[in-house]
């Protein structure tokens, strides 16, 4: 069967999919302007502001990610009682996203703000809460995700570090995998990453893969290979997706190693990448495609997405059109 009709098969899924993104969902402020002299009072560029926008990011950028290619998608996270929150809510709905399981409480809401001037940034300033929530705070997303879960294709943990996840909900969550049938997938955070034991797929970059076996330096290939075996033994997850940047990604799946090359042509911005990965290999697992073509499509996706500017999503549009030019995802 040619590989159009493959990719397409998959693709064509989407809409009649239902994913739950569990985690830290995020506000990515951008104040763009221009740069002529340097600030008298230190030696700092003055940025003359032409332009301010706000995106989703963190955990609401996985879910946007989702919504971009047709999958019915709801998160369940925690942003604060303020402006930013307010933002943050309103932006999901508008994508379409449920916010059922999106809480308000006193906390900061998490806002990332990028100064660029020229399409170069200056600076980022983080406003954030990384405290663990209260425990009031957990029990009520742990119903909300109880009550759901049952709805789902599958399950993403987006684990930004901000407090949403902890082992208590990374518990549930594998617990409800099981008892569902559903992959359950995770974007980690190298602080929790021996607590994923028994999800589906866990997608660090090659520093989180390192750091969190407390590995210093991969000299080859075959080093990069043993770290990803001991990973899938230690955890006894079914699959290990390692992003890799200009080296493309790596899937390790029982004893198979799949390195498949990047899609990307231009690189502008790798600003959430690691979330369109994940959003859409989930997507394909969502689907009853095998890890290997699921990663090949999100493969292509992150090429599409690096090439944009900022915190981006990829149509499903974009992503058939790539999938159609590119010639080398090889779906079975």
């Amino acid at each position: 069967m040619k590989t159009r009709s493959n990719h397409n098969k998959i693709l064509d899924k989407f809409h009649k999919k239902r994913i739950l993104v569990v985690g830290d969902p995020m506000l990515d402020q951008y104040i763009r302007g221009e740069v002529s002299r340097i600030s008298p009072e230190a030696p700092v560029p003055v940025v003359k502001v032409a332009e301010e926008t706000c995106t989703l990011g963190g955990a609401g950028n996985v879910a946007n990610n989702l919504s971009a290619i047709g999958v019915e998608t709801s998160i369940a996270g925690v942003v604060g009682n303020d402006n930013f929150g307010e933002i943050v809510k309103k932006e999901l709905e508008i994508k379409g996203i449920s916010t059922e399981g999106l809480l308000r409480t006193d906390r900061q809401t998490t806002v990332k703000t990028r100064i660029i001037a020229r399409h170069q940034q200056v600076t980022r300033v983080d406003r954030e809460a990384d405290s663990p929530l209260a425990a009031e705070c957990t029990h009520g997303l742990l119903r909300y995700i109880r009550g759901i879960a049952r709805e789902m294709d599958a399950m993403i943990i987006s684990d930004y570090g901000k407090g949403v996840i902890t082992p208590a909900v990374i518990k549930e969550l594998t617990e409800l995998s099981a008892r569902y049938n559903i992959p359950l997938t995770v974007d980690p955070k190298v602080e929790h990453f021996r607590k994923y034991k028994g999800v589906t797929c866990i997608t660090p970059n090659t520093n989180e893969m390192m750091a969190s076996m407390h590995v210093a330096h991969l000299e080859t290939e075959e080093d990069l290979k043993r770290l990803g075996r001991r990973i899938l033994n230690t955890l006894r997850c079914q699959s290990l997706l390692v992003t890799r940047g200009e080296k493309g990604m790596t899937l390790f799946e029982g004893r198979r190693a799949i390195t498949i090359p990047t899609q990307a042509k231009d690189v502008y911005d790798v600003t959430g990448a690691g979330d369109t990965v994940i959003a859409i290999f989930t997507a394909c697992l969502a689907t009853g495609a095998s890890f290997e073509d699921a990663a090949r499509i999100s493969n292509c996706g992150a090429g599409i997405v690096v090439g944009k500017l900022g915190t981006a999503t990829v149509s499903l549009e974009e992503l058939r059109e790539a999938l159609d030019a590119c010639g080398v995802a090889k779906l079975k």
